[in-house]
């Protein structure tokens, strides 16, 4: 995990050194500026060591060739074995993407299974891709006749250019055959097949979660586990704590005496792990929401909102560890947010909205989760968001994730229950009431929606809570108060509930 600067065409070391240091924070193990000898391009590295300690420093030079990349490539050890061992130098991760553009391959990128945005440069092309869904990030500007790539919009803060912009999810970006996409979102199914068995269904489910999870622990440090006590995070921990060679630690927040404390302690107890936990304030919340806004590169309410226990989790997480798994993307897969319970008789629609929210996380809920973790030098991990989870879980019928029923089966007129697949795969993980639990936000079960709105009074000095409108307003104005080019910031965010497939009717 790291952050990086390139700037093809655009010699300027001075440039790059300034760009990477204000980025410096995702990687502070060490800095590296490098300007290539055989190609017109400077690259910067601040690296975040989690594979390869001892020799996987950045940028790694080989030849012509000069590479430098962000995240974890996590059948790098396949890959090497295909590859032929003889050809690396290191034990980096990283390293594969190089040989693998070696073989000149037509759809090289494509074997990459990881989380990963990348930069790769020869004498004559510069290359950049981003993984499927875009859980690392990329953005290029246009700087004169140069391009200049990093890995978050705050790099560019105060220097001119005349346009930036995002590298798509699952794109490749090459300066002699220009933007494609190499991997597209699969479409999610709506109804059950006939003669298809819901038992059949879950009990693969499980054993692909368990894959994912055991798949994105690699490394060689220790990895930790969110745990708001909600379905999502618990499921991830459990199955964390049994494939770990070591008592797994996790990590909780809230406000004292929150339901999410408390059922993560529960959960924690269940599991067997190593817990810790950290009760906020408003006026601990007051005092950090300047930095969270910063990092976060977004104003968005609700996102500013989960933001802030995002904060507080990845802050007691770094004292401990240096990479965490999240429960992030279980909600658009299996239908978990309260505003899908619409969708309950449009199964059409809802796997339409599913495969809609899932192709929009980059610049939503995993830009909040990169940008907060990374602000403290913490490597977030999302196994729910696996490739091979993804390509299995949309192949399941939108009936078996959001259905009328009571936990116990049967009742085609009872409560909406969201996620309903993935509470059965994962029933015998958790004590029942738990599996079971209704789904809360991580900013409701947390209590920070009601800390924050004594937090906005104190920053504001208000008599009186804010209203949704006045609470945007503020965190634009602190947004604006931190950069020298706002509206670039603002212009390149996205926003919670933009874009949502309608029902008809």
């Amino acid at each position: 995990m790291c952050g990086f600067v390139c700037l093809w065409n655009i010699g300027d070391e001075a440039l790059a050194s300034a760009m990477i240091t204000r980025i410096a924070h995702r990687g502070p193990d060490a800095v590296a500026v490098v300007r290539a000898e055989n190609a017109p391009v400077v690259m910067a590295h601040c690296r975040l060591s989690i594979i390869g300690p001892q020799d996987g420093a950045q940028p790694i030079y080989q030849g012509k060739d000069i590479l430098v990349a962000n995240g974890e490539i996590y059948n790098h050890a396949d890959l090497r074995a295909i590859l032929g061992e003889s050809a690396f130098e290191t034990k980096s991760d990283s390293e594969t993407i190089l040989h693998l553009f070696r073989t000149d391959a037509l759809r090289w990128v494509s074997q990459l299974d990881g989380m990963f945005a990348f930069v790769l440069a020869t004498p004559e092309r510069i290359i950049a891709a981003r993984d499927p869904l875009g859980i690392k990030p990329l953005y290029v500007a246009t700087i004169g006749e140069g391009l200049a790539f990093a890995s978050e919009l705050k790099a560019f803060d105060g220097i001119e250019v005349a346009s930036i912009r995002a590298i798509p999810p699952g794109s490749l970006f090459d300066s002699i055959n220009g933007m494609r996409r190499w991997y597209r979102m699969p479409q999610g199914a709506a109804e059950a097949e006939p003669g298809l068995e819901e038992e059949a269904v879950w009990r693969e489910l499980r054993l692909v979660l368990e894959d994912a999870v055991r798949k994105w622990m690699v490394a060689d440090v220790e990895v930790g586990s969110f745990l708001s006590g909600g379905l999502d995070s618990s499921i991830i921990a459990a199955l964390a704590a049994r494939a770990a060679p070591y008592r797994l630690k996790t990590f909780s927040v809230g406000v004292e005496g929150s339901p999410d404390l408390v059922a993560a302690r529960r959960v924690a107890g269940h599991i067997g792990s190593d817990h810790h936990e950290h009760a906020f304030t408003p006026a601990d919340v007051a005092a950090v929401l300047p930095h969270v806004i910063y990092h976060l590169e977004s104003a968005d309410v609700d996102l500013v909102r989960s933001a802030v226990p995002t904060h507080f989790a990845a802050a007691l997480a770094r004292r401990h560890v240096k990479a965490v798994l999240t429960g992030e993307g279980a909600d658009e897969l299996f239908a978990g947010y309260t505003y899908h319970h619409a969708y309950v008789d449009r199964p059409r629609e809802l796997a339409d909205e599913l495969t809609r929210s899932l192709g929009t996380m980059h610049n939503i809920n995993l830009q909040r989760v990169d940008r907060v973790t990374m602000a403290e030098s913490l490597e977030a991990r999302t196994p729910f968001l696996d490739r091979d989870l993804i390509d299995f879980a949309q192949t399941i019928p939108a009936t078996m994730k959001l259905r009328r029923t009571d936990p116990q089966g049967g009742d085609s007129t009872g409560p909406t229950t969201e996620k309903w697949v993935l509470r059965k795969a994962c029933a015998d993980l958790l004590p029942r009431e738990l599996v079971w639990r209704k789904k809360a936000q991580f900013d409701e079960g947390s209590g920070t929606v009601e800390a924050l709105g004594e937090a906005l009074m104190i920053v504001t000095g208000a008599s009186r809570p804010l209203d949704r409108e006045e609470e945007a307003a503020v965190y634009e104005r602190l947004l604006r108060e931190r950069y020298a080019d706002p509206d670039r910031i603002l212009a390149n965010a996205g926003r919670w509930e933009s874009g949502r497939v309608a029902l008809a009717g």
